[in-house]
């Protein structure tokens, strides 16, 4: 094998992660992961139509939401409500820290992975920043108030377990 061949085996990416040649956004990648995550459009948007993750985000919020239901005429109380509201929440908090990742990420790392072919390069600004404190803000608050609610639900269970034991 000749030295330009190896290179190429080595810079190539696999065929199900292969970026398309138009240039990406970083600051757009962040806003789609912060506005439309769980739905995985900054999935789409950076890797097309045939990405795994982003049609597992769209599985998990539709079983999250159809989970989220069964628990509201439930209150709480049903287990296969809380296993389906599982993979919705997981989906949207991996939305925020989508965001916060790719917000994060610098420039120049951002534009070899995506934009190596374009000949453009990122110029981030405060807008990134942003979509980086909203994302931590509002995903470590919806994290905070799921983990409340599920301690609350299990101590609940927990004391009307022992009231049935006591009579």
């Amino acid at each position: 094998m000749t030295s330009s061949s190896v290179a190429t085996q080595a810079g190539s990416q696999p065929a199900s992660k292969q970026v398309p040649s138009y240039f990406r956004s970083k600051t757009l990648t962040a806003a789609l992961a912060f506005l439309f995550g769980s739905i995985g459009l900054h999935r789409f948007y950076l890797y097309g139509m045939r990405d795994k993750y982003g049609w597992a985000h769209i599985a998990g919020i539709i079983l999250g939401a159809f989970g989220y239901l069964l628990l509201a005429q439930t209150e709480r109380t049903s287990l296969l409500g809380w296993v389906l509201a599982f993979p919705g929440a997981i989906s949207l908090l991996a939305a925020f820290l989508s965001a916060i990742v790719y917000g994060l990420r610098p420039d120049a790392k951002w534009d070899a992975q995506f934009n190596a072919h374009t000949g453009r390069s990122s110029r981030s600004g405060w807008t990134v920043i942003f979509v980086v404190i909203f994302s931590l803000l509002i995903g470590a608050f919806l994290l905070m108030t799921g983990l409340a609610l599920t301690f609350q639900t299990y101590f609940e269970s927990q004391v009307e377990a022992a009231k049935t034991l006591s009579q």
